[in-house]
């Protein structure tokens, strides 16, 4: 049984080969818990690589995409997407469930671009626009990223982080990639120059990756699968955070673009 007593999944995930994989070893330790047994080295080769290092959950999220899984995208970037883009007419946010009830009171789906529901921005569209208006690299980037997954199907969606969004998806026995802040998840000091060195005065706070495995309602802890070792936060790969904590942290991923959740899981037939 993959359910342990405090509905933990039991995902194991590999140490990454250095300290720009995470990503990729996040996503392959998914790809394990599904059966899929494609070798880690592989995974990082095919998975693209920004000139600073490291990748985008939205780059995973395409990689998971071409490999024939369903893929959604929780963003929280404000930097990329605006909140208006996911909102109903009336102006409100709409709650992004995955429940036909919930569409029926103004709940949204983006897929490839197309609008569910009310008459809303189709993203590509103000994505490229976007890209028009600010030179951003950086974001250039990212909007590419995002365009082409789209354009594969994925879904992007906006909505309350919280408990209950985190707990939809474990209770399904289905993993969360996320792209966090390990400066304030760890309350380690910034990184400054190549080799990322601890510098709480010239550094800047630092992107990661890791999986949340499962989640505690009686202790609000949430179980996270971390590629990186040794981490401040534990001796082995998997460790016990509160809530509030990795809430936090995954919100201020935007200062790299991060700040999301990446849901991933087979398709199943017929759909």
């Amino acid at each position: 049984m993959r359910h342990m007593p405090d509905s933990r999944l039991e995902l194991e995930i590999l140490p990454q080969p250095d300290d720009k994989t995470c990503g990729p070893t996040c996503l392959h330790a998914v790809y394990r818990f599904f059966g899929d047994r494609m070798d880690l080295p592989e995974v990082i080769q095919q998975v693209p690589v920004l000139d600073e290092g490291g990748t985008l959950a939205v780059l995973l999220g395409c990689h998971a995409l071409r490999r024939g899984y369903r893929a959604v995208i929780y963003t929280y970037n404000l930097t990329v997407f605006d909140p208006t883009w996911f909102a109903d007419q009336d102006g409100a946010m709409a709650d992004g469930t995955l429940s036909s009830v919930a569409a029926d009171r103004g709940g949204f789906r983006v897929v490839g671009g197309h609008k569910w529901g009310a008459a809303r921005p189709d993203l590509i569209e103000r994505l490229q626009l976007q890209m028009a208006a600010k030179p951003s690299p950086r974001l250039q980037i990212a909007s590419l990223g995002y365009i082409e997954f789209l354009q594969l199907g994925g879904e992007i969606r906006m909505r309350e982080l919280n408990a209950s969004l985190l707990r939809h998806y474990l209770k399904r026995s289905i993993p969360i990639l996320t792209g966090l802040s390990s400066t304030y998840l760890y309350g380690c000091p910034r990184e400054f120059g190549p080799d990322d060195q601890p510098d709480d005065v010239k550094g800047v706070a630092a992107g990661h990756f890791v999986v949340l495995c499962g989640y505690d309602p009686q202790e609000r802890t949430v179980a996270v699968a971390d590629p990186y070792l040794p981490n401040p936060l534990g001796e082995a790969h998997h460790y016990q955070v509160e809530l509030d904590r990795l809430v936090c942290a995954i919100l201020l991923g935007i200062l790299t673009h991060d700040a999301n959740l990446l849901i991933i899981e087979p398709r199943q037939p017929g759909r």
